[in-house]
């Protein structure tokens, strides 16, 4: 097995340990977010068959004809349910487009909840029935974990563990599965990557292993740093939403996916976005603002910053109205 090259934490301690054990967590996952912006999570609760189901439903999707696929593309709601055609999201600044495909999927809200007329309702593809229930299964599991992980990451900074918590309820949180064809040396050439340097949009981000490697941090120092897609590991990092929450104090960390010269298959993967309701207003934690640090960041909604990035990638042009 590959050794991890950033830090690792143990969820069970947070879940079943004692006082002591729970500081200990607390710590060491803050610790890690502070500084790399990255962190790998051990005993998460993700069990293999719900891994394995999604992968299998995942490979299938992308296998579909892309005339198929395209019938679920909905430009209208920026993307942000269904299919991404590939070769379209490209990272801010970067003259080529990603080399990469998408779908989206969302949460399946009860209609008596307060925010399901203000989110866009998931696609599901009629040829693959089969893969609503696999990745429905292991958004279940993933938002478990987000949960527990953000009940902590308050406790690291001495905030409200309730309040983080009922922000993401019914947050426009997302699964992105996604499909990176075979390394090709004429993209190499047009400097096109896999996922060019970026950082995340949302609170934080969750990643079960990818069936390859490509995932590397840019350190503060200045280089790129592997990260490892190790059996059973989930990695969590943190975006532009926790940056602004957190005054600057946990960042979002630049990343990028590439295929390193030993990588000669397709690449998939299925990160979890986690997203507050798209009308939170997004203002510094009264803890992360101090004299040394005044507040850095005016109020925006959730959903104002998340389009305002979508615009960026190239992949929204406006912010669709509540219910789009």
């Amino acid at each position: 097995m590959s050794s991890q090259t950033i830090p690792v934490v143990d969820l069970r301690r947070f879940l079943d340990g004692d006082a002591d054990d729970q500081r200990g967590f607390v710590d060491a996952l803050g610790h890690a977010l502070v500084e790399y912006g990255f962190v790998a999570v051990d005993r998460h609760g993700i069990q293999r068959p719900t891994l394995e189901a999604a992968y299998g439903a995942v490979k299938a999707l992308f296998a579909l004809p892309t005339e198929v696929k395209r019938r679920y593309e909905d430009e209208a709601v920026g993307r942000q349910r269904g299919y991404t055609s590939f070769g379209l999201e490209k990272a801010k600044d970067v003259g080529v487009p990603d080399l990469k495909e998408f779908w989206h999927i969302g949460p399946e809200l009860d209609d008596t909840h307060p925010q399901f007329e203000k989110l866009p309702k998931n696609l599901w593809p009629a040829e693959l029935p089969e893969l609503r229930d696999a990745a429905l299964g292991l958004w279940t599991g993933l938002g478990k974990v987000a949960v527990t992980l953000l009940r902590a990451i308050a406790r690291y900074l001495d905030a409200d563990e309730h309040e983080l918590v009922r922000m993401i309820d019914g947050g426009n949180t997302v699964l992105r599965v996604i499909h990176y064809p075979p390394p090709d040396p004429e993209d190499a050439a047009k400097g096109a990557v896999w996922s060019a340097a970026h950082e995340d949009i949302n609170l934080i981000t969750l990643l079960p292993e990818a069936t390859e490697p490509g995932l590397e941090l840019l350190t503060r120092d200045g280089k790129w740093l592997p990260i490892a897609p190790i059996p059973g590991q989930l990695i969590a990092d943190t975006g532009d939403i926790m940056l602004r929450l957190t005054n600057g104090f946990m960042p979002a960390t630049t990343h990028r996916v590439v295929a390193s010269k030993e990588v000669t298959r397709e690449r998939y993967s299925m990160p979890y976005f986690v997203h507050p309701t798209p009308d939170y207003l997004l203002r510094p934690l009264s803890s992360c603002v101090t004299p040394a640090n005044p507040r850095r960041y005016p109020d925006i909604t959730a959903q104002e910053l998340l389009f305002e990035r979508l615009r960026e990638n190239g992949v929204a042009k406006t912010v669709p109205h509540a219910g789009a």
